[in-house]
């Protein structure tokens, strides 16, 4: 051991010259040095308290004792790969199969959200005989190649966008193809997948699955309109695909009015694969596939085996346990609801108040505050929004930006989030935003009468 820890900037030295350079930091001008965190509350090496306003993978809190307790207690007695029978990962898939709509009742254990997106692929190639994918626009499902290729957030920076791949519209209704002000925005942006399944089969291509974030987020924090993945499922269905809802960043209860996101869809909606990371273990690398069993026998039918060395071992699933325990004893869905409504009605009042403030949209404790330039035209307020989260960071509260214009303030706390904390956060914004409107018109003043 060390004899006393590292300055930030030896820690940042090392971290240069050892990590990867495309490995980014959080604040890259100014990176923070974390050392200990706990609940919402995240701190410093020099022991100053950050409010965590997006870790959403610390998702009953940071370092919650039951989650610590449970990872200890199992680590102790036994800690190895699925291959034995145990107790923990049955009971854990049961556990999980009562939160689910029962024809999705077959799990698949991993350690990551991009394993289990990968997985999902697979299953729906396997299941259906197909190849091609539907995406929604600026959409992120995962770090491996074959996530890559089908999340437009990345592959068009890259290779771009394979032939078996194919962009449908993010069904957004505030800066989307069909706005709020649109007779029927839902079958409008569900006609589009309809258009691009036509397309594809006039090239000979074959859909084998719509792979969706059941509410878009590093596409902006979007809502889809309910209603939309019914129609747009309907499609998907009659060209022999699947529809794969990813839940890795708003599943478990985040939304508050549903355990699920996609169920904010309606009850008569229901995906054929669901994928689960980031929440499902309050950190620690668990995640999951959760289908049918008819996809699963298809899968199985190949007669090759899927092994994943540590998914599913004894240590995740006692961590997964404790994990739906604590938000069924604190009642954080419930909680989730409440919090969620008091800080959209106070940044519903900021906007009133702030014209930068275009929307704010959100369900439970997953909010966007969309930053515009101006009402009109509604131009994402990039370098704003930049400065704001800057400045936030200044005042001990860590929020950051997302979409398309990187404009979007995104609120994705952990759920053990306060009103007091929302209270704590809108009043900061608010006098942020007040300083910086007086210094715009201070600057226009000065122009003016230079001119």
């Amino acid at each position: 051991m060390r004899p006393e820890p590292r300055s930030r900037d030896e820690t940042l030295a090392l971290r240069r010259r050892l990590v990867g350079s495309s490995c980014k930091l959080f604040f890259s001008n100014d990176p923070m040095k974390i050392i200990k965190a706990k609940g919402q509350y995240m701190y410093d090496e020099n022991g100053r308290q950050y409010l965590d306003c997006i870790n959403n993978v610390a998702h009953v809190g940071h370092c919650h004792p039951a989650i610590v307790k449970a990872a200890h207690e199992q680590n102790q007695l036994l800690n190895t790969n699925s291959r034995y029978l145990h107790d923990n990962l049955v009971d854990y898939a049961e556990r999980l199969s009562k939160t689910l709509p029962g024809k999705l009742c077959t799990f698949y254990f991993l350690n990551s959200g991009s394993e289990a997106n990968d997985l999902a692929l697979r299953l729906a190639r396997q299941y259906t005989n197909h190849e091609d994918v539907i995406v929604l626009d600026h959409a992120y499902h995962g770090h491996l190649t074959s996530l890559i290729d089908i999340s437009p957030y990345k592959f068009r920076n890259l290779e771009g966008q394979k032939e078996w791949v194919h962009v449908a519209p993010v069904p957004d209704t505030y800066r989307g193809l069909y706005r709020e002000d649109h007779e029927d925005s839902v079958t409008a942006y569900a006609n589009e997948v309809k258009n691009i399944i036509e397309q594809a089969h006039k090239r000979g291509r074959k859909i084998a699955a719509f792979f969706a974030e059941s509410l878009p987020s590093v596409g902006g924090q979007i809502i889809p309109p309910a209603g939309y993945f019914q129609k747009a499922a309907e499609h998907v269905h009659k060209a022999g695909g699947v529809f794969i809802a990813d839940e890795i960043q708003v599943g478990f209860g985040r939304v508050g009015k549903h355990f699920w996101a996609f169920q904010l869809q309606g009850d008569d909606f229901v995906p054929d694969i669901v994928t689960m990371g980031k929440p499902i273990g309050n950190g620690h690398p668990i995640a999951c596939v959760a289908t049918t069993k008819e996809i699963a026998e298809a899968f199985a039918a190949t007669g090759v085996e899927y092994f994943n060395t540590f998914g599913g071992n004894p240590v995740s699933c006692a961590i997964g346990l404790a994990v739906l325990d604590v938000i069924e004893k604190e009642h954080l869905q419930a909680h989730a609801t409440e919090v969620g409504n008091f800080l959209m009605e106070l940044l519903k009042e900021q906007k009133m108040k702030h014209p930068i403030i275009g929307d704010v949209r959100g369900s439970g404790l997953f909010i966007g505050v969309d930053l515009i330039k101006d009402q009109a035209e509604r131009t994402p307020a990039t370098a704003e929004a930049e400065y704001l989260i800057t400045r936030l960071k200044e005042e001990y509260i860590l929020l950051s930006t997302d979409g398309p214009g990187k404009n979007v303030l995104k609120f994705k706390p952990p759920m053990c989030f306060t009103k007091e904390d929302a209270r704590f956060v809108v009043d900061t914004i608010d006098k942020l935003l007040t300083d910086m409107e007086k210094e715009h018109l201070n600057q226009q003043k000065t122009s003016t009468c230079a001119t």
